[in-house]
């Protein structure tokens, strides 16, 4: 029963610790965006963190939590949410408009008509 307790605690000072990095990068991370607070400062808030890493993030986390939220809320505000992220840039909407640009090739003689068959056969989702 000793082993199972022992590996309980390992697995949870494992999860603690990580849960502290994640929360000391977010600091860092935090620290160096905000664009309001001299070189110095810094400076001397990664050296308070370096010595004293448990104490400075608590300390950060309560002098500059707010700072820190708002500062988080600002900059996802500023992010533009793209639906397009994983497709193609030259992807259409419609099948209809890449048979239409397929055609406007062919007009111009940029492809050939077994090109164009197999771009309309692509469009479709036909087997060409």
């Amino acid at each position: 029963m000793g082993t199972f307790w022992s590996v309980f605690l390992y697995v949870f000072w494992i999860f603690a610790f990580v849960a502290f990095l994640m929360v000391l990068f977010t600091v860092l991370v935090d620290l160096f965006r905000d664009h309001h607070l001299n070189g110095w400062w810094k400076a001397l808030w990664v050296i308070f963190l370096v010595f004293f890493p448990v104490l400075g993030v608590l300390v950060y986390l309560i002098a500059r939590g707010r700072g820190m939220a708002e500062r988080n809320l600002a900059r996802q505000a500023t992010v533009p949410e793209d639906d397009s992220w994983g497709q193609h840039p030259t992807a259409s909407a419609t099948p209809a408009a890449d048979i239409q640009q397929a055609q406007t090739l062919l007009d111009q003689g940029v492809i050939s008509t077994g090109e164009f068959n197999a771009l309309r056969a692509k469009a479709l989702g036909e087997r060409y």
